[in-house]
């Protein structure tokens, strides 16, 4: 295992600058997760950490060396993809011993760590079987299973969840969080799925245009993003983020200018009868527009002054399409954004 450690890192593709000189220390045994939209520059960053990209400044240390100039295969990682790479003629076993084809060990050395990764990843069963007569999550173990053989310093997943359905993304979350647990392994991880993020990382980071916008525990930075982009980002449903002019009872920012208020649907409440009392919380109404089902609460849509808001109304109290809802949120649910720079205010 080791710390990865990121310092002015940057990358330029002819005269185009993608990483902005981003700072970064993993600790040993820490899981990272990088997360942001398509294009915000988390696959590129991992990338030069791997040494598949070069690095155009700045410095990637791994353990204690730095590694900028050494080829993949010197850096003591192991890389998983979204695409498996395993080859269809050969058997798990098989595949899983070609991550240690350049490694000088004996065989009986190579079967004990090809049957132990086999052991580990629930894959014992299936040793002798090719990948056709595999699950995609299966596939996706046997290519972890490659990795893990190296027994390598850190490792580093890019989108690996990417091409299963639902279910088995659900499953494969669980399943790659009790693996580090379990190996204590330093973990870079790439996704554009928050709910990967928050659900399997000790840290988050949030990038956007090259930039780290915030890093921090995921309940953390749900619960006190930095700025309007990762509020809406962090989070399921998205945080619904409103001017403070259309909002009853809500406050104005420093010397009364505008503010945007943000609010997350499961803490605004439609159809409560509770007085938050005026000028204190938030107060919104409008006409509903959809409604979400989803058992124990429903997500009720509803618009105010032309734009969608999302409040949670307990299962058994489904306001019909079409008709006024009013929602309120206590005051210590609210976030304030300035309006202009939409960075986060402090507490009001």
């Amino acid at each position: 295992m080791a710390t990865i450690s990121l310092k002015k890192l940057t990358k330029i593709y002819g005269k185009a600058e993608v990483i902005h000189g981003i700072d970064l220390d993993i600790a040993d045994g820490e899981f990272v997760v990088f997360v942001g939209p398509s294009g915000c520059g988390k696959s590129t960053t991992l990338r030069m950490i791997a040494g598949l990209e070069e690095v155009s400044g700045g410095e990637i240390r791994i353990g204690d060396r730095v590694v900028n100039e050494l080829d993949p295969k010197s850096r003591n990682i192991a890389m998983v993809f979204q695409n498996y790479a395993i080859y269809p003629h050969m058997t798990v076993r098989e595949n899983i011993a070609i991550g240690l084809y350049t490694q000088k060990l004996d065989k009986d050395e190579k079967a004990k760590r090809v049957e132990n990764a086999a052991q580990l990843l629930g894959l014992t069963d299936f040793i002798d079987r090719r990948p056709a007569a595999l699950s995609g999550g299966q596939r996706q173990r046997v290519a972890m299973g490659r990795a893990m053989v190296r027994e390598p310093a850190a490792f580093l997943f890019d989108e690996p969840l990417s091409n299963l359905d639902a279910q088995l993304r659900a499953q494969m979350r669980i399943e790659i969080k009790a693996l580090h647990q379990r190996l204590g392994s330093t973990i870079a991880y790439v996704t554009h799925d928050q709910v990967e993020a928050m659900t399997m990382a000790d840290r988050i980071v949030v990038m956007k245009g090259g930039h780290i916008l915030q890093q921090g525990r995921p309940m953390d930075i749900y619960s006190n993003p930095v700025d309007v982009f990762t509020a809406r980002f962090i989070g399921t449903p998205s945080m619904n983020i409103i001017a403070s002019e259309y909002a009853s009872g809500a406050v104005s920012g420093n010397g009364g200018s505008p503010i945007l208020l943000g609010v997350r649907p499961q803490d605004l409440h439609v159809g409560t009868t509770t007085d938050v009392g005026a000028g204190t919380g938030l107060s919104l109404s409008g006409p509903v527009t959809a409604v979400e089902p989803l058992g124990p609460e429903t997500l009720v849509h509803f618009r105010v002054s032309g734009e969608t808001v999302i409040g949670t109304a307990p299962a058994t109290e489904i306001p019909p399409v079409g008709t006024e809802v009013t929602a309120h949120a206590d005051p210590a649910q609210l976030h304030r954004f300035d309006a202009e720079t939409e960075k986060a205010l402090e507490s009001l």
